[in-house]
């Protein structure tokens, strides 16, 4: 069993990429508050040596602007006398000999005989209210010009009382600072667990079937709520992706079913039928064309899979949108006059995208065919502006339009309205439309044109430095 503490999963939270991350910086704030409070010491320390070697150099200056032995002997009675100028400079003058002649030393110490330059330390006994003590002396000594010596020198009781005081405060001071370390880098691990746990959680659920679960997002607006929202906005693209798909299959199922049951009919018949060459034949034509159309739906499928998963984005060109709508245009207005309709193309200047032109052409060629297929009479408009960095398409009919509560429904697979039944068709037209739009970062719309349907498709334009591409691929037929 693993080993828990309050609910937490110790050995999973060791093993954690947040508690590494938290250890490292720990470590690394560990490393400079100590490295930060041993050179505070160091500095402190330094510091006070040097003020009480300052301050014995200053008492020795003193005592060598005595001209005469009584007046220095005097000084040094003054200065070392209890209650006198420092209690804590310690003087000694001795004869050649180091015989004892003043001061507050009883004997010369033994480890500045040598009488060398330079600075000395010695241990004294020192009386005091919790008994006998040993305290150590920071001394300088010097002969005198008649052979006396001298020994001057300061106890350093006190500084080594308040350095151990320093020490300890900073002792303390690095426990407190490691401590609030340990605590802010558990605060800021099990923080970090508890968006990835959420995360995770989301996750699994989603596994388990429930693709309404979202990342639950603190609205902080910091990386982990960038990232919940990017997994979010990732998650309704594959809820709608996935609800399209049982669309299609439904649709596949229920609108496919018909033509080959017919179709099955028709051959039925045909061979209970008696022989006859010419029966045999319209049979085979009308089969034929039935399975034009049902080849013609799954290819219409086919490019609408195409551009939703992006497959042909790396291959996008700068190519010329009006250039693109004039040849579709050309390639129907056979249509429009056998109709007895009006087609007019409007398109001042040339108008460059970033896109693939075979999908951009089918897209346009799928709104025009929709606007010549319901309008029994008047004219059809296309037309290509730019303008405010985004390109604009626009078909314009004089039809019976679509009422606006199903403009956005007929985007749908296989979507068709009651009035267009009889008319032929799939029903995917619009959809392949609204995923051309979508690989190229663009919109497709329906709105009234009174009377009427407008229908707007609108794509960013390309930087005005490149160059559209020159090659003309063969159209896509309409659905």
């Amino acid at each position: 069993m693993p080993v828990t503490a309050r609910g937490i999963d110790i050995r999973r939270f060791l093993n954690t990429n947040a508690f590494r991350i938290a250890a490292v910086y720990f470590v690394l704030f560990a490393a400079s508050v100590l490295a930060l409070l041993f050179f505070f010491y160091l500095s402190t320390a330094d510091f006070l040596e040097r003020e009480i070697e300052a301050t014995v150099d200053a008492e020795i200056r003193g005592l060598q602007e005595q001209h005469d032995f009584q007046g220095l002997v005097t000084v040094i009675h003054e200065r070392s006398a209890p209650g006198g100028r420092a209690d804590n400079m310690l003087y000694l003058l001795t004869d050649p000999l180091l015989n004892p002649l003043a001061g507050n030393l009883s004997q010369w110490p033994r480890e500045a005989r040598q009488m060398r330059p330079g600075w000395f330390l010695f241990p004294i006994k020192v009386s005091t209210r919790n008994g006998p003590e040993t305290h150590n002396v920071l001394c300088s000594v010097f002969v005198l010009g008649n052979g006396d010596h001298l020994l001057v020198g300061r106890d350093l009781h006190d500084a080594t009382v308040f350095r151990n005081r320093i020490l300890t405060t900073l002792a303390w001071s690095g426990l407190i600072a490691l401590g609030l370390g340990i605590a802010g880098g558990v605060i800021m691990t099990r923080n970090m667990l508890r968006r990835v746990e959420a995360v995770a959680k989301t996750t699994e659920q989603i596994i388990r079937g429930d693709f309404a679960q979202r990342v639950p997002l603190s609205g902080s607006g910091d990386e982990f709520d960038q990232l919940g929202s990017n997994l979010n906005v990732m998650l309704d693209q594959i809820e709608r992706l996935m609800a399209g798909m049982r669309q299609v299959t439904d649709n596949i199922a229920h609108d496919l079913r018909t033509p080959l049951s017919r179709l099955r009919a028709r051959l039925e018949v045909t061979l209970l039928e008696k022989p006859d060459t010419g029966r045999y034949a319209e049979a085979l034509r009308e089969t034929i064309s039935e399975a034009d159309q049902l080849l013609g739906t799954f290819n219409a499928l086919l490019s609408i899979a195409e551009a939703e998963a992006g497959s042909r984005r790396d291959t996008a060109t700068v190519v010329d949108l009006a250039e693109i709508a004039r040849a579709v245009a050309e390639l129907y207005e056979p249509v429009a006059e056998e109709k007895g309709l009006v087609l007019r193309f409007d398109a001042p200047r040339p108008v460059n995208v970033r896109g693939d032109r075979h999908l951009l052409s089918q897209a346009i060629a799928n709104l025009l065919d929709n606007a010549l297929k319901y309008t029994p009479a008047g004219n059809v408009a296309l037309s290509v502006r730019g303008a405010d960095q985004t390109a604009r398409v626009e078909v314009a009919d004089s039809g019976p339009g679509i009422p606006a509560d199903r403009r956005e429904a007929v985007f749908d697979r296989f979507v068709r309205l009651e009035g267009s039944r009889s008319t032929p068709g799939n029903g995917l037209g619009l959809s392949l439309v609204r995923a051309v739009a979508r690989l190229h970062d663009g919109t497709a719309t329906l709105e009234d044109n009174n009377p009427g349907l407008k229908a707007i498709l609108t794509l960013p334009i390309a930087p005005e430095q490149a160059e559209p591409a020159s090659s003309d691929p063969a159209l896509a037929e309409g659905a």
